[in-house]
């Protein structure tokens, strides 16, 4: 179902998938889609969660529900929004606040996931102090335009990136785990030999889009990673489908 939701700025719709019929609280994870805004990738990421009893707010990154067609106006949109570091995480903890104020969720048990811009939108969200428990990006820009604010991140980090990542190259990761090893946030990153950019999403292989691929190791592997993390601090809903 849609969930509507504003940041004071847009009118932004979700993808919410949890019954909200259903009795009791349950963790809650916001999933930031990759640059293109909401698609299919994103939306059988958040059923599989939703399958496994979480509450998922697939987020709106644009407003009004808005994608890019093609790769040129996602490069447009994304530039757009991470231009103003204020107004893109307040477009993050927008998602979160609206998930967080459900019935159904639990706020004190609540994660942030996101592929590609989504990652890198999901660490901005930690960045500004966020009470998130967990934080898993995936094949995710790891440089920010504020670093210092790495002291601010409460939730424990897992970063699961491609070795052979040509936008997100391995000099940005030495970086990225120089920033953070200058703090005391938990975090972990997992490296998949061979595993390009987009390496969780089949749609990578598209010839039109340049140096992604799918690795479907890597995708398994980094899937059963985010679970075991969110076992060890959200706990895991009991598995059933709940709608």
């Amino acid at each position: 179902m849609t969930l509507d939701y504003s940041d004071g700025v847009a009118e932004l719709k979700g993808i919410l998938l949890g019954n909200q019929s259903r009795a009791g609280q349950r963790p809650g994870i916001v999933l930031f889609p990759d640059a293109r805004g909401i698609g299919h990738h994103a939306i059988e990421c958040a059923e599989r969660l939703n399958a496994l009893g979480f509450v998922v707010l697939v987020a709106d990154l644009y407003g009004g529900g808005h994608t890019a067609p093609d790769v040129a106006q996602a490069r447009e949109l994304m530039s757009e929004l991470r231009s103003d570091v204020a107004r893109w995480r307040a477009r993050a903890e927008a998602a979160r606040h609206a998930l967080a104020q459900l019935e159904i969720v639990d706020p004190a048990r609540m994660a942030a996931i996101g592929y590609c811009f989504g990652g890198t939108t999901a660490l901005e969200l930690a960045r500004s102090g966020a009470p998130l428990r967990a934080v898993v990006t995936f094949h995710g820009g790891l440089a920010s335009p504020r670093p210092a604010d790495n002291s601010n991140i409460k939730a424990k980090l897992l970063i699961c990136h491609g070795a052979a990542d040509k936008l997100v190259p391995l000099t940005q990761l030495a970086g990225f785990a120089d920033a953070m090893a200058a703090t005391n946030v938990d975090w972990q990153v997992q490296i998949y030999g061979g595993a390009e950019h987009g390496f969780t999403n089949p749609e990578a292989d598209d010839p039109e889009i340049p140096d992604h691929a799918y690795h479907a190791a890597a995708d398994a592997r980094s899937w059963a990673a985010m679970l075991s993390l969110f076992e060890e601090v959200l706990g895991m809903p009991k598995r059933r489908n709940f709608g």
